[in-house]
């Protein structure tokens, strides 16, 4: 190491170095700094050193440039576009972000967070406490239920969207909670105010996607933002091939190349902190209202962002610890949505991108809410009270361009990954089909009575899961065909279901929708063994205690997103169908 300043007097203690600054009139005052601040320096002048000494100043410099340069942005954007195509909300919000963060990099957030908290704790706390504690959670569920049905039967009926099939779904979501009711693990151990909780903040998720035209528009904005991302993926495309390349209907070429890029920008953005930041807003959320355990938290707000297997590497030292019900919840999660990479990879083949989103996020509360009906919390948890995103040191990259090389690499591995399950799982799936139409033909099964083929796999689901399809709210004439994409989602996976409901033109509107919903999620055999081998790794110790679990959290995982289904039959309007209709256009 470089001889530091020689008006300090140095002392080298393993991972630091110890500065005396002399001063014969006042005594030695010590300063701790760490040993690298000192590698590379010389006598003379050093760029470092002069960074440190004027920190404050580089960074209220840096503070007020920004302000100028996005002020700026925003004032002649509000002059020149306020009325054209670009408008004038979008940048508005993106202004608004910034300036907000320079705000509070000098403002302490607790100077504004403490009068909020002092509001709501003399108004909202000591109404709550008001109320005798016996009537907590029969009033809490009073309202969930008023909450349902106002958003669900007061508005107009039009075309397929009536009340009846309102009621039909509402109908299906209470079978399916009760149903978890009688097969939970420990009935009178269930959490009812994470249940209620949950199920109210999917409905509302729901209702502002749904139902409003601002939720409809952000949404829209966020798939927006999604298609424009694999069109940066087409690029590369277009470098590597040509420029023809990207405009082929091929599974592999407009698919796989966005979930690369997505993979490594995800990789990148968890490297500067940035991912870690958003999760962790988002778990402190969830944490707080629906009283989880920290490590449940994270997982959840985690897996609609990064996918089933990476969520649960964002707790990895606390992995070993969790208790049976968090091993549940965690995996539940994963089977309850689908990761970033591949919901861009869903938009591209022609899905509904706004329910695709919604579904992801409501997700979040469902999961919370059908697994602790299903497996109920029984032990102490190690992360209760607390909210952490531990550091991942041992695969921590060196830089931003060794964390994007990491995430390309990554993004590889998964693409690889998906293109083998496929092939394997449509082959043997092509197999099964074989065997049963040559086995059906012996009971006169032909394509003349059980259309496309004779007797296959998929005819034999769409019938073993037509009640579920009544339940969500499917119209009668397409209970079949909706049946059909549900067991091929869970029996395969959800990329083969989409890739058949995109095929499908025939399908009316409403029961599109309900299936776009019904199908967005992991919750497949495949992704059984996915999570068991990523589980067990993480955690050797524990691999009987995931596989012990793994089926009961496949099984809530799968409610967890039919219910989501269930509400989107419920909010559905023709007037939605219009908005999308534009959206597209």
């Amino acid at each position: 190491m470089d001889t530091p300043p020689q008006d300090y007097q140095t002392h080298k203690l393993n991972d630091v170095v110890l500065d005396k600054s002399v001063d014969e009139e006042s005594g030695n005052i010590a300063v701790v700094r760490d040993r690298d601040d000192y590698d590379g320096e010389k006598p003379g002048f050093s760029f470092k050193r002069f960074y440190r000494q004027y920190r404050t100043a580089f960074h209220i410099a840096f503070c007020v440039i920004t302000f100028i340069v996005w002020t700026a942005w925003w004032v002649h954007g509000l002059v020149y576009h306020r009325h054209d195509g670009l408008g004038w909300l979008k940048p508005f919000l993106l202004y608004l972000a910034i300036l907000l963060r320079l705000i509070f990099i000098w403002v302490p957030i607790a100077s504004v967070m403490r009068p909020v908290h002092f509001i709501w704790n003399n108004s909202v706390v000591r109404v709550y406490d008001m109320i005798p504690k016996k009537l907590h959670k029969p009033l809490a569920a009073l309202v969930t239920v008023a909450v349902f049905l106002i958003g669900a039967f007061v508005p107009e009926e039009t075309g397929q969207n009536t009340r009846a099939s309102r009621a039909q779904s509402l109908f299906g979501l209470l079978v399916m909670l009760k149903v978890l009711y009688w097969t939970s693990r420990d009935r009178h151990a269930i959490p009812w105010h994470t249940v209620i909780g949950g199920m109210l903040s999917q409905f509302v998720i729901a209702v502002f996607v749904l139902r409003t035209q601002a939720g409809y528009d952000i949404f829209a904005f966020i798939s927006f933002l999604a298609r424009t991302l694999l069109g940066f993926a087409n690029e590369g495309v277009i470098f590597l091939t040509d420029d023809t390349v990207p405009a082929l209907p091929w599974f592999f070429t407009s698919v796989i190349p966005a979930i690369i890029f997505f993979v490594s920008l995800v990789s990148l953005l968890y490297h500067t902190g940035l991912l870690q930041w958003f999760v962790g807003k988002f778990a402190t959320f969830f944490f707080w209202s629906l009283r989880v355990s920290g490590a449940e938290a994270v997982v959840a707000a985690a897996t609609p962002f990064i996918g089933q297997g990476e969520s649960a590497l964002l707790i990895r030292p606390f992995v070993p610890h969790l208790t049976l019900a968090e091993l549940h919840q965690v995996m539940t999660c994963g089977f309850a949505t689908i990761a970033g990479s591949v919901l861009i990879a869903y938009i591209s083949m022609g899905l509904n991108p706004q329910a695709l989103v919604s579904s992801c996020i409501m997700s979040i509360p469902a999961s919370l809410a059908i697994s602790k009906m299903r497996y109920p919390e029984s032990e102490e948890t190690l992360t209760s009270g607390r909210v952490v995103v531990p550091e991942d040191d041992e695969h921590k990259a060196a830089n931003a361009l060794h964390a994007f090389a990491n995430g390309a690499w990554l993004g590889l591995k998964i693409a690889g990954m998906i293109c083998a399950v496929l092939l394997c799982i449509i082959g043997f799936v092509g197999l099964i089909n074989g065997f049963l139409i040559w086995w059906g033909k012996y009971f006169n099964i032909t394509a003349a009575n059980a259309p496309p083929e004779g007797l296959t796999l998929e005819f034999i689901l769409g019938y073993l899961l037509y009640p579920v399809a009544w339940l969500l709210g499917v119209p009668n004439g397409e209970l079949l065909d909706v049946g059909q994409l549900i067991g091929i989602k869970i029996i395969t996976n959800e990329f083969v279901a989409f890739a058949s409901l995109s095929a499908n033109t025939a399908l009316s509107p409403r029961a599109r929708l309900i299936a776009t919903y019904a199908c967005c999620g992991f919750g497949n055999v495949g992704s059984l063994g996915n999570q068991i081998g990523v589980l067990s790794q993480i955690a050797p110790g524990r691999a009987g205690d995931v596989s012990r679990v793994a089926v009961s959290a496949l099984i809530a995982g799968v409610i967890s997103t039919l219910s989501s289904a269930s509400i989107a039959g419920m909010l559905y309007t023709d007037a939605m169908q219009s908005m999308a209709t534009v959206a597209s256009s």
